[in-house]
């Protein structure tokens, strides 16, 4: 019983942890078109520069209550500054291109961006943990689980009902619905397609860039963070199917539970499994479990 609540808890927090940058991946490619590699930047990016605003907050003597706060507001200014930044300066000169040309784009912003985390933090790891520890511990069973990790779980919550609300309940989601539709008559129609490609893919570099802030009080942050988070959050939307949300939702709770039960089982197998599972979905289904067949118009 005991085995059992620690996966189910584990695989919360570890759902939690890959649905935050993953929805960004998923909502991005739904809109624009594009598997973003350099997404795994901005959550190294987020991560740093929570660490980073954090330190110097709690230097000042301010009260820790707030620190969640500088957290968000981390994730806010990388995002905000990022997105559109990549968006706008890169990004609209390869719609439309072949994947190829994309990819290797992406991949190279993401790899100036390795350096610029090197050169602005440096190196050695940074560690920023206050806002982990001070919510304390719980014992669940025979485990002690940090007050943290539930918020963690919070956030990412929030954060899915917070898209679906936007994209199936508002009229900037019945927008979204009719560019990822056909994009030529959205113009036609007199949607803003620029605009909206910009808004959307800043959201995706947001939620990366959310997921590395509130990352960061749980981890020592190193260079090659970003690379490990990209990894995974390609193998869940996969899974899931490319620009589903409700793919990346499930595709995540399926590897959480699947290397939650593997870290308590058989723990040399935790990284397998996950990719076990993406081979054994893309065999079966290659277009991902809520994906769809894209028909090419002639």
């Amino acid at each position: 019983m005991g085995t059992l609540i620690a996966i189910l808890l584990d695989g919360a927090i570890y759902t939690s942890w890959l649905f935050l940058v993953s929805a960004g991946l998923a909502f991005t490619y739904g809109v624009v078109r594009i598997l973003n590699v350099a997404h795994g930047s901005f959550y190294a990016l987020g991560g740093y520069m929570a660490a980073y605003l954090v330190l110097h907050y709690l230097a000042t003597g301010a009260p820790q209550a707030l620190s969640y706060l500088v957290l968000l507001g981390a994730a806010l200014i990388i995002g905000l500054l990022a997105g559109p930044l990549i968006e706008r300066g890169f990004l609209t000169r390869v719609y439309g291109k072949e994947e190829a040309i994309q990819l290797i784009l992406t991949f190279s912003i993401f790899l100036i961006f390795e350096d610029v985390v090197k050169l602005a933090w440096g190196v050695q790891p940074l560690f920023a943990d206050a806002p982990y520890s001070f919510l304390g511990l719980v014992r669940i069973g025979s485990v002690n689980y940090a007050w943290y990790s539930f918020l963690l779980v919070g956030l990412a919550l929030i954060v899915a009902v917070a898209l679906w609300t936007l994209v199936k309940g508002t009229r900037f989601g019945k927008v979204l619905a009719a560019v990822i539709e056909d994009r030529e008559i959205s113009l036609a129609l007199g949607a803003n397609v620029p605009r909206i490609y910009t808004v959307a893919f800043t959201m995706g570099a947001i939620f990366a860039a959310l997921g590395g802030a509130f990352t960061a009080p749980m981890v020592s942050l190193v260079p090659g963070i970003g690379a490990e988070i990209v990894v995974l959050s390609f193998a869940v939307v996969a899974i899931g199917g490319l620009g589903s949300i409700e793919g990346a939702a499930l595709g995540s709770l399926l590897v959480g539970l699947a290397r939650a039960t593997a870290v308590q089982l058989f723990p040399e197998l935790d990284l397998f499994v996950i990719y076990l599972i993406m081979v054994a979905v893309l065999l079966l289904r290659p277009q991902g479990l809520f994906g769809r067949v894209e028909v090419r118009r002639i």
